[in-house]
């Protein structure tokens, strides 16, 4: 047989309401931490990943090209570096 306890009966229910209370706080906190790492992100001006992955295969591409054009021309390849001296 199970005796109701008053004392238990609302120690039961402030527990129950204060861990409502502190998942709150936490989920509060969580999204304060957030919205601050984004000011924080936004302020200083930095790029995503992707973005920063695509400007590199760019730069990528484009010093091929003008590699490849320098072998197509290579004596002005060389006269614009200034390694050859000129008459």
């Amino acid at each position: 047989m199970q005796s109701q306890n008053p004392f238990l009966d609302e120690f039961a229910k402030l527990t129950t309401a204060a861990m409502g209370l502190a998942q709150a706080a936490s989920e509060e906190a969580k999204t304060a931490f957030r919205s601050q790492a984004e000011k924080f992100v936004a302020d200083f001006d930095l790029v995503r990943r992707d973005e920063l992955d695509a400007v590199r295969a760019e730069l990528s591409a484009l010093r091929e090209e003008v590699a490849a054009l320098k072998a197509r021309t290579p004596v002005e390849a060389k006269s614009s570096d200034g390694s050859t001296a000129r008459p």
